[in-house]
């Protein structure tokens, strides 16, 4: 069954309680894989201000930290953002935020690189059209948004192409999609805003 809402921060955060790494995010070859991808979407582009949503015990933020000057790494639970914080310990550019996006937001000047990996498919529609909205705002001109999502069944209140189909129509006159590629379980977009 379905969630029709969006999932709240204390199920992610009974989720680290429970085991450090809930996803096999360290370990999973299919997370490996995955990160690599995300990584060579790039195209070894390098960011001045990055923004990740949902960093989760920081094994992204890591590989990411090295592609940007200024990090900020997000989440909603204290255990894992814990966790991330102790793997990033040797990079001095990422800083680390408890923070539920959409409905918080950095306040702080827009972002070059924003990164939703394996987290739109938990919003509901409302906070989709909320996060399109907060996306637009955070986004600098030439500014890349990198999304990767699982595409199999969920019971979360999206399907990771429902979520990123969404935020696309939402965000269709902002942003040109630049790359989009299916693996056997995911999707990876990446779209840029134009220049001003």
């Amino acid at each position: 069954m379905r969630a029709r809402k969006s999932l709240p921060p204390e199920y992610f955060e009974r989720m680290f309680a429970g085991t450090p790494d809930p996803w096999g995010f360290e370990t999973s070859p299919y997370e490996r894989a995955k990160y690599e991808h995300s990584i060579a979407a790039l195209g070894g582009r390098h960011y001045r201000r990055g923004f990740e949503i949902g960093c989760a015990n920081g094994v992204l933020t890591r590989q990411l930290a090295r592609h940007c000057d200024d990090l900020l790494a997000v989440d909603v639970s204290e255990t894992a953002l814990a966790s991330a914080r102790d793997r990033c310990s040797e990079f001095h550019g990422v800083r680390f935020a408890i923070m539920g996006f959409p409905g918080e937001a950095p306040t702080e000047a827009a972002f070059d690189l924003i990164v939703v990996s394996e987290v739109a498919y938990y919003w509901d529609d409302a906070d989709l059209r909320q996060a399109a909205r907060q996306l637009h705002g955070l986004l600098a001109p030439g500014g890349d948004l990198l999304l990767v999502h699982w595409t199999g069944e969920t019971d979360y209140p999206q399907s990771g192409d429902d979520a990123v189909g969404a935020l696309q129509q939402a965000m269709a006159s902002d942003v040109l999609s630049v790359l989009h590629e299916r693996r056997p379980e995911y999707r990876l977009d990446l779209w840029r805003r134009s220049p001003a």
